[in-house]
C-alpha cells in the first residue's frame, strides 16, 4: 500500500464560497426586513475573505468581481438598488460566491518550500 502524500494544493475559498451563497439565497427572503443589514455584513466579509484566498491562488480575473460583491453589499455605504435587480443581483453573486471557490486553488507549504528551499544557500 502507497504512503498517503499531501496534496499540492487546497481549496480554501470553498467554504467561505458556500457559506456566502447560502447567505445570499436566504438574503433573498430577508429583502425589506431590517435583518438583511447583517446579511450585508456576512456577504461583504465573506467576499473580502475569498479576494484574499484569490490572490493567494493568483486567480486575477476573480479579484474584480468579489471586489465588486464587497462594495455592492456594503453596509456601511449603502448603494441604493432595490426591488427585482436587487433580487437578481443576489442570485448573480451566488453563482460568483460558489464558481470562485471551486476554481482558486492555493498551492500548500510543502509543494512552495521545494523549490525555494532549492534556490536558498
Amino acid at each position: 500500500m502507497p504512503t498517503p502524500t499531501a496534496p499540492a494544493y487546497t481549496r480554501p475559498a470553498l467554504a467561505p464560497g458556500l457559506l456566502g451563497a447560502l447567505a445570499l439565497v436566504v438574503g433573498v427572503v430577508l429583502l425589506d426586513s431590517g435583518l438583511f443589514i447583517g446579511f450585508r455584513y456576512v456577504v461583504s466579509i465573506l467576499a473580502l475573505i475569498m479576494l484574499v484566498f484569490a490572490v493567494r491562488g493568483r486567480t486575477w480575473w476573480a479579484t474584480p468581481l468579489l471586489a465588486a460583491v464587497a462594495v455592492i453589499w456594503n453596509p456601511v455605504v449603502v448603494i441604493p438598488i432595490t426591488g427585482q435587480p436587487w433580487a437578481a443581483l443576489q442570485f448573480v453573486a451566488a453563482g460568483v460566491f460558489i464558481a470562485v471557490g471551486v476554481v482558486v486553488k492555493v498551492p500548500t507549504d510543502e509543494a512552495g518550500t521545494t523549490g525555494r528551499a532549492a534556490t536558498r544557500r
